[in-house]
C-alpha cells in the first residue's frame, strides 16, 4: 500500500511541571479516596494481609542462611548423612508450611485487592454516566465531546485509574512492604550492607522519574491519537452508506492508515525509550548485587560473618530490588492516571455544564408561549437566531415555516430547554421558561423529531418510554393511533419483537406511539412524517389531527398539507422572523411565505395532479 501523506501533528499540551504534576496526582488520589471510602474495611484487611505477606517473604533468606551455615558444620562430621537428612526434613517442612501460609495470604490479598478494583471501576463508570446525564445539550454538541472522543476519555480514564489501584494493592504494595522489611533486616544484620541496599533505592527512583518525564509527552500524544482514531472509526460506521455510494473507501482507509502510522511511530518511540531505561536499571541492580557479594565476602574472610550470610544478604537485596525494578510501572500508571484521569475528572467536575432548572412546577399548563427579542448562538459560535419575537397561543396549531437552516428546529430546542437563549426571554403562561423545573416541564411536552432514536430492546419497551407505568392496553392503543399496531401484530413476536429490526418509517411510528402514550398538553412536531411514505403519512395525519385537539401544537414541516392546517404561521428566514399570520393573510401579502408556498406547490406539480383528478372524475361521471 502506498504511504499516505504525512498528517499534521496534533497540537499537544506542554509537559506538566513537576510541582503541578505532584499537585495533580495528590488531587487524583484524594478523588479516588472518595470513591474508596465505602470499602475501608476491605482496604484495611488487604493491608493487614500485605504486612503478613511481607514477613513470610523473608523466610527463604533465613532458611537459606541457616541451611548453608548448618551444612557447613555438618560436612565436618565423620557421619554427616543422618544430621543432613534431619536438616533437610526440617527446612522442607518449614518451606512447605510457609508456602501454604503464603498461598492463603497471597490469595486473600489479591482477591480483596481485585474486589476493590472491580468495585471502583463500577462506581467510577456509574458516576460519570449519572453525571453526564445531568449536562445540557451544549456539552454533547461540543467538538471536544463528540461520541468517539468522549467514549475514549471515559473508558481510558476508568481503566487507568483502576489499573493504578490494581497495581498498588495487588502488585506493588506487597513488593514494597517486603522491600521495607528486607531493608530493615539488612540493617539489623549489618549496617554497611544495609547502606548498599538503601543507596540503590534513590538511584532507581531518579532513573524511573527521568524515564517518566521522557515518556510524558509521548503518552499525551498517544491519548490524542486514540481519541481521533475512535472518532474516525465511529464516523466510518455511521457514514458507510455515503462512503460506499461515492466509492470513497480508499480515502477513508488512507485517513485511518495515517493515524495508525503516527500511532505506530509513537508507540515504537515509547518502547525504545523504555528498553533503554530498563537496561540501565538492570545494570544498576547488578552493581548492587556485586557490591553486596564483595562486601559480605570481605566480612566472611574477616571472620565477622558466616558463609550463609552471603546468600542471606543477596536474597534480601533481591527483595529490595524487586519492587524497585518495577518503579517504571508505577510511574507509567501514575502518568497514565495523570493523562487520562485528568480528562475523566474534568467530565465529572464540569459544573458549568449542568442543566439549569427552576423551582416552578408545571400545573395546568395553558400553553401560551411568547418569545421576546431572543438571540441564540451555538457552542461553535454560529448565531442561529437574531432578535426573534412572536407568540404561540393556547389550544392552537402554530407552524414554523422557512427554508432549511432558517432556525426552526433551533426554536424547538429552546422551547424544550435543550439550550438557553443567549439574549432575550421565553415565557410560558406568563412565567420565564427558566423559572420552571426542567424535568417537570419536559414531562408536559411531547416531542417528535424528524429522526427519532429507537433504543435497543423490544417494541413494547420503546413505546413504554412514553409512560413507564402504562398497561398493555394503553400501549396497544397508542400504537393504533400511530397506525403501527397491525404491522406489529404481523411480526412473529408481536410487541416483544426487536424494535431495531423495523424499517425507518416503522421506527418513526414507534416514536409517535411513544408520544401518544405520554399524552402531553404541549406538542412539538419537527418534521414528524419526513421518514414516511405517502400512504403512511396519510395514516399518520389522522392520528396527528386527533392529538392536536385541545392542545398547544408547534409544528415544523415542509409538508404543504400540514402547513395549511395550522391556525397560525411564523415565517423564519436566516434566524429572523419575517412574517406572522394566517395562511390566507400571508399568502395575500405576496411576501416570503407566498414564495415558499408557491415553491412547495410547484414541487408537488399540482397542475398535473389536478388534471389527473379531473380526468378521473370525468370518467366516473360517465360511468355513472
Amino acid at each position: 500500500m502506498p504511504t499516505p501523506p504525512r498528517r499534521v501533528p496534533l497540537n499537544l499540551k506542554p509537559p506538566t511541571k513537576k510541582t503541578e504534576r505532584g499537585a495533580l496526582l495528590w488531587s487524583i488520589l484524594k478523588r479516588l479516596a472518595e470513591f474508596a471510602k465505602p470499602y475501608q474495611g476491605l482496604i484495611v484487611f488487604t493491608l493487614i494481609l500485605t504486612v503478613l505477606g511481607s514477613f513470610t517473604a523473608q523466610v527463604n533468606a533465613f532458611v537459606l542462611r541457616y541451611t548453608i551455615d548448618t551444612l557447613t558444620d555438618i560436612a565436618k562430621l565423620p557421619s554427616p548423612w543422618q544430621a543432613g537428612i534431619k536438616l533437610l526434613t526440617l527446612i522442607s517442612v518449614i518451606l512447605l508450611v510457609k508456602e501454604v501460609l503464603n498461598a492463603g495470604i497471597s490469595f486473600g490479598q489479591r482477591y480483596f485487592g481485585e474486589r476493590i478494583r472491580i468495585n471502583l471501576s463500577r462506581d467510577l463508570s456509574q458516576k460519570v454516566v449519572e453525571r453526564i446525564l445531568t449536562y445540557r445539550m451544549a456539552f454533547y454538541t461540543s467538538d471536544e465531546n463528540d461520541s468517539g472522543k468522549l467514549q475514549t476519555r471515559i473508558d481510558l480514564g476508568v481503566s487507568s485509574l483502576t489499573s493504578l489501584v490494581q497495581n498498588f494493592f495487588i502488585d506493588m504494595l506487597p513488593l514494597f512492604a517486603s522491600a521495607i522489611v528486607s531493608l530493615v533486616i539488612m540493617f539489623s544484620a549489618n549496617f554497611w550492607v544495609g547502606m548498599v541496599g538503601l543507596i540503590i533505592v534513590p538511584i532507581y527512583f531518579y532513573i524511573s522519574q527521568k524515564q517518566a518525564n521522557r515518556l510524558q509527552g509521548f503518552r499525551r500524544e498517544m491519548r490524542r491519537y486514540r481519541e481521533t482514531k475512535s472518532g474516525l472509526v465511529i464516523s466510518i460506521i455511521s457514514s458507510i452508506t455515503v462512503i460506499k455510494s461515492f466509492v470513497r473507501e480508499p480515502i477513508e482507509s488512507d485517513k485511518h492508515w495515517a493515524i495508525q502510522e503516527d500511532m505506530t511511530t509513537n508507540q515504537l518511540r515509547i518502547r525504545s525509550i523504555a528498553f533503554i531505561y530498563d537496561a540501565l536499571k538492570s545494570f544498576i541492580e547488578q552493581i548492587g548485587v556485586v557490591a553486596i557479594i564483595v562486601l559480605t565476602a570481605y566480612f566472611v574472610l574477616s571472620g565477622e560473618m558466616t558463609i550463609g550470610m552471603i546468600m542471606f544478604h543477596v536474597l534480601l537485596f533481591q527483595n529490595v530490588a524487586a519492587p524497585i525494578r518495577q518503579l517504571h510501572r508505577i510511574y507509567d500508571q501514575i502518568n497514565n492516571a495523570l493523562t487520562y484521569a485528568e480528562g475523566f475528572f474534568d467530565i465529572i467536575d464540569d459544573d458549568d455544564q449542568i442543566e439549569t432548572t427552576g423551582t416552578l412546577e408545571c400545573t395546568n399548563l395553558k400553553g401560551h408561549i411568547e418569545l421576546k427579542h431572543v438571540d441564540f448562538s451555538y457552542p461553535n459560535g454560529k448565531q442561529a437566531l437574531h432578535d426573534v419575537s412572536f407568540a404561540i397561543h393556547p389550544n392552537r396549531i402554530t407552524a414554523l415555516v422557512g427554508l432549511s437552516g432558517a432556525g426552526k428546529s433551533t426554536i424547538i430546542n429552546l422551547l424544550v430547554k435543550f439550550y438557553d437563549p443567549s439574549h432575550g426571554t421565553i415565557c410560558l403562561d406568563g412565567h420565564n421558561l427558566q423559572e420552571y423545573n426542567t424535568h417537570n416541564l419536559r414531562e408536559q411536552i411531547g416531542l417528535v423529531l424528524q429522526k427519532n432514536h429507537i433504543f435497543s430492546g423490544t417494541i413494547k419497551e420503546n413505546i413504554t418510554y412514553g409512560d413507564m407505568q402504562a398497561s398493555k392496553a394503553q400501549i396497544m392503543a397508542a400504537a393504533q393511533k400511530a397506525s403501527i399496531h397491525e404491522q406489529i401484530m404481523q411480526l412473529p413476536d408481536g410487541y416483544d419483537s426487536e424494535a431495531k429490526s423495523l424499517s425507518g418509517g416503522q421506527q418513526q411510528r414507534i416514536a409517535l406511539a411513544r408520544m401518544f402514550l405520554k399524552d402531553p398538553p404541549i406538542v412539538f412536531l419537527d418534521e414528524p412524517t419526513a421518514s414516511l411514505d405517502a400512504i403512511a403519512s396519510q395514516q399518520i395525519k389522522h392520528s396527528l389531527d386527533l392529538i392536536k385537539q385541545d392542545r398547544t401544537v408547534i409544528i415544523v414541516s415542509h409538508n404543504i398539507a400540514q402547513i395549511i392546517d395550522a391556525d397560525d404561521l411564523v415565517v423564519i428566514e436566516d434566524g429572523r422572523v419575517v412574517e406572522t399570520g394566517t395562511h390566507e393573510d400571508l399568502y395575500a401579502q405576496h411576501g416570503k411565505y407566498y414564495d415558499i408556498f408557491n415553491a412547495m406547490s410547484d414541487n408537488l406539480n399540482l397542475d398535473k395532479i389536478s388534471a389527473t383528478l379531473q380526468s378521473q372524475h370525468a370518467v366516473n361521471d360517465v360511468s355513472d
